[in-house]
């Protein structure tokens, strides 16, 4: 008479485990979605806020070697494809270009004693490596939260679900030309 209930408890049973593996699937990846999202935030905050320093030491150095034309210029290059980079692949290209024009800017302002002892100049060189030591930590934790994210949509069983919930994989912000990072931008005070 009751036989009918224990198939019937089982397939309940089972259909509530799959229902809250799914649930709770779903709810860790729009997490780990809005982490990256946030930490992709930070970095723009970062590169925002290095953009809008460089005018001001692109002045500070102009006012002693107004010569160096070729240098500034593409210091206002690399700022301006920084500012407009749509993603972390264009993000990379723009910054391996900033951090060999900045190696350039501060290669000319070494040049310059008097300059090496202005204080706005040095306050200006200390927000950038401030900046620059920001970026890099931002840096980390956006590509930290990519890889779980990556890793969570691409293992078994959620890669039979992840991408149809609307969840992709994430792109890392890494440098494209590598030899551009391997030093940091030189600053001596």
């Amino acid at each position: 008479m009751w036989e009918w209930l224990i198939p019937v408890l089982i397939l309940v049973a089972l259909v509530a485990v799959v229902g809250i593996y799914l649930w709770a699937t779903y709810n860790s990846l729009v997490q780990l979605n809005v982490r990256v999202d946030e930490a992709w935030s930070d970095i723009t905050v970062q590169l925002k806020r290095r953009a809008d320093l460089l005018p001001n030491l692109i002045e500070t150095v102009k006012g002693y070697a107004a010569h160096e034309k070729a240098v500034f210029e593409n210091v206002t290059q690399a700022r301006a494809e920084t500012i407009s980079a749509s993603g972390p692949a264009d993000a990379g290209i723009a910054e391996g270009h900033m951090q060999q024009a900045l190696k350039s800017l501060f290669a000319v302002a070494e040049a310059y004693p008097q300059l090496q002892a202005s204080q706005n100049f040095l306050q200006l060189q200390q927000s950038i490596v401030d900046t620059e030591d920001k970026i890099q930590a931002s840096r980390r934790f956006y590509n930290g939260g990519v890889r779980e994210l990556n890793t969570k949509i691409k293992v078994f069983p959620n890669n039979l679900f992840a991408r149809n919930l609307g969840f992709h994989e994430r792109e890392f912000f890494e440098v494209v030309d590598g030899a551009a990072i391997a030093e940091p931008p030189r600053v001596q005070f």
